[in-house]
């Protein structure tokens, strides 16, 4: 018997609103206590959404508040600086390692 292809979970960007392979997405994600984060693993607990590793697609994402209408908690100034280094870093490292 031939085997089955295996299915891509698909996700939606919360910046551009296009559907892309889970693998192609970061996962940003509001811990029970609140605290904002990118989940590099995928496994964190909390509320998640997606976002492209485009930094015009999270800024798209904090300007039009997707980002806190997916993640149901304001946004502070300080997570939102937080989630663009951490994009910024990597990207560099995808840079470097592809």
């Amino acid at each position: 018997m031939p085997a089955k292809p295996k299915k891509i979970p698909m996700r939606m960007c919360v910046g551009c609103r296009e559907m892309k392979p889970k693998g192609e997405l970061i996962r940003v994600v509001r811990s029970p206590e609140g605290a904002v984060t990118i989940d590099s693993t995928g496994k964190k607990p909390g509320r998640g959404a997606y976002l492209c590793r485009n930094a015009a697609c999270l800024g798209r994402a904090i300007k039009q508040k997707q980002l806190e209408r997916q993640l149901e908690a304001p946004l502070s100034e300080e997570a939102a600086l937080s989630l663009r280094e951490t994009l910024d870093s990597l990207n560099r490292e995808a840079a470097q390692g592809g």
